[in-house]
């Protein structure tokens, strides 16, 4: 099938290399050239496992391609996917202004019938805005074309994303009746293309349009809320002298409940979680509806994200509230800058608002992420020294802050940071630790929820 992406950035990217390594003839198209010409070298603007990989294999066999050109893109493809940015507005709600553009270039250039999927995490109603906006451009152009525009969210997880679209827990598809959204023959099509990803069981839900555009937040929110609410677990466990990590395990045995996303840590970030209760948020409120458990979602987690501040400030005796003598004589090491481990995405990241927050109260900052160091840079400047060997970031610090829990850091030698350290704190962010291992090298170790 020829496959045309509009829009190649984590979602598009992934999308495009993991069809065309299905046997399809994918053209990824973006505005942005020089993104393009690093694609057609055989680079990714990302890091994400075995990404890297697929694009170059696809690209070597001729079933992989990039372009600018959206007129070339919109000729090319049976079916075009619109992949493109979502960013919250001044008021939280999801921009979806360049989903509407899309569609408006597609219904602009094309010369015969198009499929068109919108894959972009886009509000209730948005599929619909863009079968209005492509009517009203073919009506401009004079031309009668047959089109139909379905929703097919991604739900696909920073890290593992390649083995998600492959291996999918389930596949939406939002199609409406045989009139104007010609679901019937676009549910065909689709079929078809995911039947390589629907072999072993059948994964493929179909629903109409705007269930499927609900269904995409209401996962993320369902996870957000679960972090939350283990966190919120978390800080009540610290007040009684529970540990949490005993807490998690007993309703995580529970099958109801399950062990995913009940893990403790200083907050979720990444690009989904947080613009998507804020947007869902905002659909509530503007059809009259006070969506009460998203508005404490954000709360808990706004107010998780400060929680290591006060552990450091409280055990250091230092003021909180702004800069003074005691933090410019305290040094931090950080590990972990990512939101979360197997990516370079710091977007909303916990470790980098902390790292912002010590910077300004005067403290000095070193740190390393495997694959992030370059994206913390680009918002943090100078001010943050970062280092390629985690242990090398620990040099003179007082203090280390554990904050994204790459494999790389869960055994740490205890002997060496001894060595390496000037004080002996850790902070762990993500509760991968326990205390014990730290006492005989004379550390206290400050987790989430759980006893030092």
């Amino acid at each position: 099938m020829r496959i045309t992406i509009i829009g190649s950035g984590y979602v598009g990217l992934v999308t495009g290399a993991c069809l065309a390594d299905a046997g399809n003839h994918v053209l990824c198209m973006d505005n942005d050239a020089a993104k393009v010409e690093l694609l057609r070298g055989g680079g990714i603007p990302i890091y994400e496992p075995g990404l890297e990989q697929l694009v170059r294999d696809n690209s070597a066999a001729g079933r992989l391609a990039f372009t600018d050109d959206l007129k070339k893109s919109a000729a090319h493809g049976e079916v075009l996917f619109i992949a493109v940015p979502t960013p919250p507005d001044e008021d939280g709600a999801a921009d979806v202004r360049h989903v509407l553009a899309a569609a408006r270039a597609i219904a602009a250039c094309m010369a015969e019938e198009k499929l068109v999927v919108n894959k972009s995490t886009a509000p209730v109603g948005t599929v619909h805005r863009a079968r209005e906006v492509m009517a009203e451009e073919l009506g401009r152009r004079g031309k009668e074309i047959k089109f139909s525009v379905v929703s097919n969210p991604e739900f696909l997880k920073e890290g593992a994303a390649v083995e998600d679209f492959m291996k999918p827990d389930r596949i939406i598809i939002g199609v409406d009746g045989e009139g104007e959204g010609g679901g019937g023959k676009a549910r065909q099509v689709l079929e078809q293309l995911y039947a390589p990803f629907n072999r072993s069981r059948r994964r493929m839900l179909v629903m109409d349009v705007r269930s499927a555009e609900l269904t995409k937040y209401a996962a993320n929110a369902m996870l957000a809320t679960k972090i939350s609410f283990i966190n919120e677990m978390a800080a009540l466990a610290e007040i009684l002298g529970a540990d949490i990590e005993h807490v998690r395990q007993g309703i995580g045995a529970d099958r109801r409940i399950g062990h995913h996303c009940i893990y403790p840590g200083c907050g979720y970030g990444g690009s989904c979680l947080p613009k998507d209760v804020q947007a869902l948020r905002r659909t509530a409120a503007g059809h009259g509806y006070e969506a009460r458990i998203l508005a404490a979602v954000s709360d808990v987690n706004r107010a998780q994200k400060t929680l290591l501040a006060k552990k450091i400030a409280a055990h250091f005796n230092v003021d909180d509230g702004g800069r003074g003598e005691g933090w410019k004589k305290l040094r931090f090491a950080l590990w972990g800058l990512a939101f979360k481990p197997n990516t370079d995405d710091v977007r909303e990241a916990p470790a980098i608002a902390l790292a912002r927050h010590l910077l300004a109260r005067g403290a000095q900052v070193q740190a390393h992420d495997p694959a992030a160091n370059a994206n913390a840079k680009k918002i943090l400047g100078d001010g943050l020294r970062l280092y390629d060997d985690p242990y090398a970031a620990l040099s003179g610090c007082d203090a280390l802050l554990v904050l994204t829990e790459w494999k790389v850091f869960h055994n740490p030698d205890v002997k060496r940071m001894a060595s390496l350290m000037r004080g002996r704190a850790v902070f762990d962010g993500r509760n991968m630790y326990r205390p014990a291992m730290f006492s005989a090298a004379g550390f206290t170790c400050h987790g989430i929820g759980r006893p030092a």
